[in-house]
């Protein structure tokens, strides 16, 4: 890891990088492959290239798709109670809320831990596919990624995984709890968001963007 450097007063704006945490601004330095520029003001990282990033983020996009595609319909938790046993998806639980003033509360939910995240998939896959094979940035591809990183806030499955589970804590003491399937895929989506966000280098994306190769 290594510091930026304070800026001069003399050098280009196109030569500068400010943090986008605290607005600090330094001169434009660009680390090694697989080390990182970091905020001398609040400590973040500011650029962090890797090798094949790329490629690793678009396979981790391409599994989070699938992953979440399946979690969507496949059986989320088995609950027997009193000799009665149900299942229900993410879906069926969204549609329980689906009638009248609760309809907004069900669209909320699928949208925030279900469409939400696989949006941000497909924005990052029409964004990064053309720049790891070296072909013009897609068109839009700038506004693309901008909506990606503005909805990143509000992609929630991994929230949701992490409060079923707390929740599940309370509802063992009143009834034999079965996970499903689609339990173990929103496990899987933690970690693969975790993952694709350590290997996401914002500042090489942007700058791939704004300095296409040429084909």
């Amino acid at each position: 890891m290594k510091d930026m450097a304070d800026p001069d007063l003399d050098v280009p704006l196109a030569e500068l990088i400010v943090c986008p945490h605290c607005d600090a601004a330094y001169n434009l330095q660009v680390p090694d492959i697989g080390d990182k520029a970091i905020c001398q003001r609040c400590k973040a990282v500011l650029i962090a290239p890797l090798h094949k990033a790329g490629l690793k983020i678009i396979a981790l996009s391409l599994a989070t798709f699938v992953l979440i595609i399946g979690a969507a319909f496949f059986p989320f938790l088995n609950i027997d109670a009193a000799g009665n046993r149900n299942s229900a998806s993410v879906i069926d639980a969204a549609l329980a809320f689906s009638s009248g003033p609760l309809l907004l509360l069900a669209l909320a939910t699928a949208g925030l831990i279900l469409f939400v995240p696989l949006i941000r998939v497909v924005l990052t896959l029409y964004v990064l596919v053309p720049i790891v094979l070296d072909l013009p940035p897609a068109r839009h591809a700038m506004r693309a990624f901008r909506l990606s990183e503005a909805l990143r806030p509000w992609s929630m499955a991994e929230i949701f995984a992490l409060g079923c589970a707390v929740a599940l804590v309370k509802v063992a003491d009143l009834a034999t709890v079965g996970f499903g399937p689609a339990f173990w895929m929103f496990g899987g989506l933690v970690v693969l968001i975790v993952a694709q966000d350590s290997f996401l280098c914002r500042w090489s994306v942007w700058n791939s963007l704004e300095h296409p190769k040429k084909s």
